[in-house]
């Protein structure tokens, strides 16, 4: 859980920086079919090359160690390089597993 927090805290850091006043739309959006019970599955991508993807199962269910399984993947668009990064992940209960190709082995 801590792995989780702490990813969304370096997400958020990442994308709170200044970007150009450009105008950001939805181009393709997954809705979430998440009803409060067991996993869920959403995503979308950005005119700007952001994307998300994301989708969870429930391990484990009714017992002391249930869990969600989650994995995913998002991604963005240097704005000065124009490169595009996609980190692709895993968090189960056995931590959260990025994987990049810029990012160290």
């Amino acid at each position: 859980m801590k792995m989780i927090i702490a990813f969304f805290a370096v997400l958020a850091v990442a994308l709170a920086r200044p970007q150009h006043q450009e105008e950001v739309v939805v181009v393709k959006e997954t809705p979430s079919d998440n009803i409060g019970v067991g996993g869920y599955n959403y995503g979308y991508e950005l005119s700007n090359g952001q994307h998300h993807q994301e989708s969870a199962e429930l391990r484990n269910a009714g017992t002391e160690n249930e869990a969600l399984a989650v994995s995913g993947s998002f991604g963005w668009v240097d704005p000065v390089t124009n490169q595009r990064y996609t980190v692709n992940y895993v968090a189960d209960e056995n931590g959260f597993h990025p994987q990049g190709e810029h990012l160290p082995s």
